[in-house]
């Protein structure tokens, strides 16, 4: 089993997600069940075999973050370097070309989400700036095979 790698607060967040479908949504889902098995015959009856696959999906995923809570290593602040970008590092970067400047938060890739600007350790951009330092420039080159420079600006631990 693959090692996940998770900040403190993305640990926080995978324990409580496994405890709200665990809890509420097993009971809604229950809930559903019941209330369809009243409507009749089940062989027939849409609303029952709607509810046993939400159940079937609900309980893949309950399994599936339990099994990645139990490969979970979680990081702590003395392992996220200040002076090399490391997962739990908050780095800005400067785009070469276009002229603009990013902030990333490097994590695990289990807890990457693009939006919120954390960016998974395991993507092109996280692999090109893992071990370097600040004023170095990495070129990077996307899966489309687009090539960027980006000059490190600033490393914070997390």
């Amino acid at each position: 089993m693959k090692e996940v790698i998770l900040t403190p607060e993305g640990y926080k967040k995978l324990k409580e997600e496994i405890e709200h479908l665990s809890n509420v949504k097993r009971r809604e889902v229950a809930d559903r069940i019941r209330t369809a098995r009243e409507f009749g015959d089940i062989a027939e009856n849409a609303e029952y075999d709607d509810a046993k696959n939400e159940q079937a999906l609900l309980e893949h995923r309950i399994m599936l973050l339990e099994e990645r809570l139990l490969s979970a290593r979680v990081i702590t602040k003395k392992e996220i370097a200040k002076d090399v970008v490391s997962v739990g590092s908050h780095v800005k970067l400067r785009d070469v070309a276009a002229k603009e400047t990013v902030e990333y938060h490097i994590v695990g890739s289990a807890e990457a989400n693009p939006d919120a600007n954390k960016l998974s350790n395991e993507s092109p951009v996280g692999k090109a700036i893992l071990g370097k330092k600040k004023g170095e420039t990495v070129e990077v080159t996307t899966p489309k095979g687009k090539a960027f420079k980006y000059k490190i600006l600033e490393i914070k631990a997390a």
